[in-house]
């Protein structure tokens, strides 16, 4: 089996990652990897749905799609991820056979987790680590988060969302109470001891393992594949399933209530309520938006030669915009 210890924090990169060696190798891998701060939604679900808008925007969170479903994860460099690449394996669900090496490596620290529910690993009946799988042909991959040191707060207001704002038929993610592993170590360790820590445990159980660096192809190939896939709006938003967002905008001005249907990432339909004053008749505005990607830049560049004041007294360009992205 093939071991990469991959240093790249960059999410994009990280996913596209799986997916280059998921499809160019024949050859069983077992891959550590951190991502700085980003959310990871699963591939079935809609993507404004799981997350909180204004918090994503204020702290510059990559939001990233992957190809397995389940539900959307946190990360950040306190959160170390692992991947095992089975080839010639259609045992596509067997979740256990892929975290039991890492139940060994955390009862090797006397650390006593378990395997729970569909996908999950506990410690003290508190989760530490998700997992979730995708087969490609003949081969199966599986990966997992750990929460090793990981900022709790920050997991929980990145994913924190009104769910009554949207319908779909997205798959919604299922929150837990969450741990760290550092939490319950006996002696102190920084993640990247563990990290090495964890590799090391791995490489140990079978005399074929062997270590592999990422050459400049694999390199380019990989950013090749974030420019045209991972890097893109339409993959990690318009790749949603058509769903229904309702808000309402509490500005100066009076309440603005909005409905709109997204179908393939555009907007179909959009209608304004409210006890907002305007001298000109909001049904421009609703044609204006129809069939434009519901993303921030081009609802933005859509409404911009036009003095928002005129149709919502008192309201401005950005707070009507994160409004319609689903901002309270």
């Amino acid at each position: 089996m093939l071991l990469i210890n991959n240093t790249s924090t960059n999410a994009y990169f990280n996913l596209a990652m799986e997916e280059y060696f998921l499809k160019n190798t024949t050859e069983d891998i077992f891959m550590l990897w951190r991502n700085e701060s980003a959310i990871i939604v699963g591939k079935n679900q809609n993507t404004l749905s799981e997350i909180n808008y204004e918090y994503v925007k204020e702290n510059k969170i990559k939001v990233v799609r992957r190809q397995s479903g389940g539900g959307a994860v946190f990360h950040d460099l306190g959160n170390i991820n692992f991947t095992f690449i089975s080839c010639n394996d259609n045992s596509f669900s067997d979740f256990k056979r892929f975290t039991m090496p890492i139940i060994d490596a955390l009862e090797n620290l006397n650390i006593y987790a378990e395997f729970s529910g569909r996908n999950d690993l506990l410690i003290d009946n508190q989760k530490f680590s998700g997992n979730a799988q995708y087969n490609y042909k003949n081969k199966v991959m599986h990966h997992g988060t750990l929460l090793f040191s990981s900022q709790i707060n920050d997991l929980s207001s990145a994913l924190k969302v009104k769910p009554s704002k949207f319908q779909g038929k997205s798959v919604k993610s299922v929150k837990s109470r969450v741990t760290n592993i550092s939490n319950h170590l006996e002696k102190n360790m920084t993640v990247l001891e563990f990290k090495d820590y964890l590799m090391n445990f791995i490489n140990s159980k079978d005399k074929n393992n062997h270590s592999y660096e990422l050459s400049k192809q694999d390199v380019n190939e990989i950013n090749i594949l974030v420019d045209e896939k991972y890097n893109t709006w339409q993959w990690n938003f318009g790749h949603s399933p058509k769903y229904a967002l309702n808000n309402e905008i509490k500005y100066p001005g009076g309440n603005i209530e909005l409905s709109l249907n997204v179908e393939k990432g555009l907007i179909n339909e959009i209608k304004f309520f409210g006890d907002f004053f305007g001298k000109k008749d909001v049904t421009y505005i609703e044609d204006l938006l129809k069939n434009v990607k519901h993303n921030e830049i081009s609802i933005k560049t859509t409404l911009s030669s036009m003095d928002i004041n005129d149709y919502f007294l008192n309201c401005n360009i950005d707070t009507l915009v994160d409004g319609i992205m689903g901002a309270k």
